[in-house]
C-alpha cells in the first residue's frame, strides 16, 4: 500500500513490494516543469497599484503591475530561468515603483519546495539502504525539497542509459550511490543534461559531480592494523564489488596495513565477493577450508561479515575465540549477528542529508556559466564489538 510522506513535507510515495521500496512520481501539479509552463500574461498597460501607505509590498502586487504572473516575478527576482528581456525589464519597472523587497525566508521556502531531485538506486542491501533512504528522506524534509525515488535494479546498461536522459528532463538534480555514481554512461548523460550530480560514498572524487564520501582506504588500513595490533598475522580478506572504486581502495588500505607492521598479505587469502551475503557465504567456505586457514576474516562489508560469522558458526568455530570477524559500514546487519561485528562506521544517513544540502546549493548557484563540482569527506569511526579477540594459541601450546 502506497505510504504518503506527508509528514516529511517532500512529494515522495514510497510503495513497498518485492523488490523492496520504490516510488511513485508526485502528481504532475508538484512539478517544477508545471509551474514553468504558466503563461505570461500581456495587457496593453500596467496597472496602476491602489494599496494604503506604509503596508509591506507583496509579489502578487508586482505581478499585476507588470502584467505578468507571480511565479514570472519570482523567477526575475531571483535570477532563475528564462524569461524575455522585455518582460524582465516591465517586472523590474514595477519593482522599482512599488519599492519590492523579497522576503528572503519565504522565497527560499518557495525555491525548496519547487525544486524536484532524485535519490537513484540499484541493488544496495537492505542494510545499506535503509540508512540512504533515512538519511536523505531526512534532508528532504528539512529543506522541504521533493525528492523523487528510484530504482534501477532491471535496467541493463542501455536502460539506464535512456533512463538518465529523460530523469535529465524531469529533475533538478540526482544523488547516486554506487554503482550509478560510477556509471559512465549514467553520470554523461545527466551531466550532459546540465543538472548537478552528488555521488555517495564512493571511492574517489571525480572531476565531473560532487562527492560525500569517508577515506576508504584509511578506514581500511585502520581496521586492518586494530586486528595485526591483536596479534593476527594470517588475516584473510574478502574484497567488495569488482566494478565499485571503493572496493578497491579497501584493499589497498589492507594492504598498506600489513605492510606498515612488516608483514606481507597473504594472497591465498583473499576472496572476490560482491557486497551480498551470499557471496561472503562462498568466500568464507574457500578462506575456512584452507589447509592453513586465517585466524581472524576481515570482509569488506557487514553482509558479508554476517555470512563469515553464519559458516564459522556452521563449521563449530567460535568467533571470536577461534576466529576473529570484521566488516565494514556499520549498517544494521553488525548489530543483528551474534557475536555483534567490529567494524567501521560509515554515516551513510548523514552522507545522503549532506549530499541533499550540496545539491541544492549547486541547483541555486546563480552563476550557472560554470560548473562546481564538491569533494566532502566525512570523517569514519572504527567501532570495536564482541567479534574480534588475540589469536588462538597454536594446538598443542598452553596458555600463559
Amino acid at each position: 500500500m502506497p505510504v504518503p510522506c506527508a509528514k516529511l513535507s517532500c512529494a515522495v510515495l514510497v510503495e513497498l513490494g518485492n523488490g523492496g521500496p520504490s516510488l511513485r512520481r508526485a502528481p504532475p501539479d508538484a512539478a517544477p516543469a508545471a509551474a514553468g509552463r504558466q503563461k505570461e500574461r500581456t495587457l496593453e498597460k500596467p496597472k496602476k497599484s491602489l494599496r494604503r501607505k506604509g503596508d509591506a509590498v507583496t509579489i502578487d502586487e508586482v505581478a499585476a503591475l507588470a502584467s505578468v504572473s507571480p511565479m514570472t516575478v519570482s523567477r526575475v527576482v531571483n535570477g532563475q530561468g528564462k524569461v524575455r528581456d522585455s518582460t524582465r525589464e516591465r517586472v523590474m519597472r514595477a519593482v522599482k515603483e512599488l519599492g519590492y523587497t523579497p522576503n528572503l525566508a519565504a522565497s527560499s521556502l518557495a525555491a525548496a519546495q519547487h525544486t524536484r531531485i532524485a535519490l537513484i538506486y540499484t541493488n544496495p542491501s537492505s542494510a545499506y539502504l535503509r540508512e540512504l533512504l533515512v538519511g536523505a528522506l531526512r534532508g528532504a524534509a528539512r529543506t522541504a525539497a521533493q525528492l523523487m525515488i528510484d530504482s534501477w535494479d532491471t535496467y541493463n546498461a542501455e536502460a539506464q542509459r535512456n533512463a538518465a536522459r529523460e530523469l535529465g528532463k524531469s529533475v533538478a538534480g540526482a544523488i547516486l550511490p554506487p554503482p550509478l555514481c560510477e556509471s559512465k554512461a549514467v553520470v554523461s548523460e545527466l551531466v550532459a543534461a546540465g543538472i548537478p550530480v552528488v555521488a555517495i560514498a564512493s571511492g574517489r572524487f571525480s572531476q565531473e559531480i560532487s562527492c560525500v564520501r569517508i577515506d576508504d582506504f584509511r578506514a581500511s588500513q585502520e581496521i586492518t592494523a586494530h586486528l595485526i595490533s591483536l596479534g593476527h598475522t594470517r588475516i584473510g580478506y574478502i574484497k567488495g564489488h569488482p566494478n565499485q572504486t571503493a572496493s578497491a581502495r579497501r584493499y589497498e588500505g589492507f594492504q598498506a596495513a600489513h605492510a606498515q607492521a612488516g608483514l606481507e598479505a597473504d594472497n591465498a587469502l583473499v576472496q572476490q565477493g560482491y557486497f551480498t551475503y551470499r557471496s561472503g557465504l562462498e568466500a568464507a567456505e574457500k578462506l575456512l577450508s584452507h589447509k592453513k586457514p586465517p585466524t581472524a576474516i576481515f570482509a569488506s562489508n557487514d553482509d558479508m561479515a554476517a555470512a563469515v560469522v553464519s559458516v564459522a558458526h556452521r563449521r563449530g568455530l567460535d568467533v571470536p575465540r577461534d576466529l576473529s570477524v570484521v566488516g565494514f559500514d556499520d549498517t544494521s546487519a553488525a548489530t543483528t549477528v551474534w557475536p555483534e561485528l567490529t567494524t567501521i562506521h560509515q554515516p551513510i544517513a548523514s552522507m545522503a542529508d549532506s549530499a541533499i544540502d550540496i545539491l541544492l546549493r549547486s541547483i541555486r548557484r546563480k552563476d550557472k556559466s560554470t560548473r562546481v563540482v564538491v569533494d566532502h569527506v566525512i570523517a569514519h569511526q572504527l567501532v570495536t564489538r564482541d567479534s574480534v579477540a588475540p589469536p588462538a594459541p597454536p594446538k598443542g601450546t598452553r596458555e600463559t
